[in-house]
């Protein structure tokens, strides 16, 4: 046998050799490395919860979900989200993320949104699932979603919140022939980072007794700097002697935005503030006058004197002492005889 030949049949009977091995102890072909590496994990590292679309009625929650995963592969993740009311346990929304199979260590963000009512409370339950299988679990409390501002409104521009700076100032420009020229100032203030764009200064001045609007007007506010503070001016023509409230509101493409309230007191005899009225009102005897004449005790005092006589009484002796006197005479008689 040549050498050519001996080297083909060793290298038959390795073979022949290693074929019988595999088939009688299958574990010695794996891999030692896939011994060593536990078994895959998934589990929530964190959870935030930001505003985003909010509507009239509704707002929308964006959810960030903070996924840690160690060990092997975990294959078809999927994180489920649902709101449910504070109060009444109901469930208000419901979604689910598909992440799919997740093999890579570390951490990843997942996102996902609900849409909830704009009043009261949620409770966000965030659950994690593994192959259809429960991993984790996160739960978040929201409160306050009514304090969010619609997108429509979302405006930084509103009137000045001064303790001694007056929101609205009022001055008589001109009077007379009974009416009065007013001039209105109104302060804006730009509470954002960013120049401001045009709104609408609308003006209503209500008679205080009536609630007629006597005058109204309407001003463009211009752009205002972040930070700044901008006076706007109406004038108006209102009939003289009267006081007036002036109810003022800010409109952003119709949309109103912010409102305040003034007033003007044409009257030197009556008063009026943005939130009490303090009238001087002249004593009244009609006031306290009453129909009825039966009753006793406070009523009774009330339609009598100081002195307890009746107030339709003839003044005089009343009929006690009359019967007094009567009894008196009879006895002083009595003792003569």
């Amino acid at each position: 046998m040549d050498t050519r030949t001996a080297l083909l049949a060793a290298a038959a009977a390795l073979l022949v050799a290693g074929a019988v091995g595999a088939v009688a102890a299958p574990d010695a072909l794996t891999d030692p490395r896939a011994t060593d590496e536990p078994p895959g994990r998934i589990d929530v590292a964190g959870a935030t919860v930001a505003p985003g679309e909010v509507r009239g009625e509704t707002a929308e929650l964006r959810l960030g979900t903070d996924l840690r995963h160690r060990g092997g592969p975990v294959e078809n993740v999927t994180v489920r989200h649902r709101a449910i009311g504070s109060e009444s346990g109901l469930l208000v929304d419901e979604t689910t993320v598909e992440v799919g199979d997740v093999d890579a260590e570390g951490e990843r963000t997942v996102n996902g949104t609900v849409t909830v009512e704009r009043e009261g409370g949620y409770r966000i339950e965030t659950v994690v699932f593994a192959d259809g299988q429960r991993r984790e679990q996160r739960t978040t409390r929201v409160a306050g979603v009514a304090a969010l501002t619609p997108d429509y409104a979302d405006t930084q521009v509103g009137f000045t919140d001064g303790s001694v700076w007056p929101t609205v100032a009022v001055s008589v420009a001109e009077a007379g022939d009974g009416t009065a020229t007013l001039s209105a100032s109104v302060s804006v203030t730009n509470r954002g980072d960013e120049a401001s764009d045009d709104v609408d200064l609308r003006l209503y001045l209500r008679q205080a007794e009536s609630n007629v609007i006597a005058a109204e007007a309407t001003e463009t506010v211009g752009t205002v700097r972040p930070g700044r503070t901008d006076t706007v001016t109406a004038t108006v023509e209102v009939p003289d002697g009267y006081n007036y409230y002036i109810d003022a509101a800010l409109f952003d493409d119709d949309v109103l935005v912010d409102e305040t309230q003034g007033v003007a007191n044409l009257n030197p005899r009556e008063t009026i503030t943005a939130n009490e009225t303090v009238r001087d009102v002249a004593f009244s005897v009609e006031d306290f006058e009453r129909d009825d004449v039966g009753g006793d005790g406070a009523d009774g005092a009330r339609r009598e004197g100081g002195d307890g006589a009746s107030a339709d009484a003839t003044p005089g002796f009343g009929p006690l002492a009359a019967l007094v006197a009567l009894v008196v005479a009879a006895l002083a008689a009595r003792r003569r005889r």
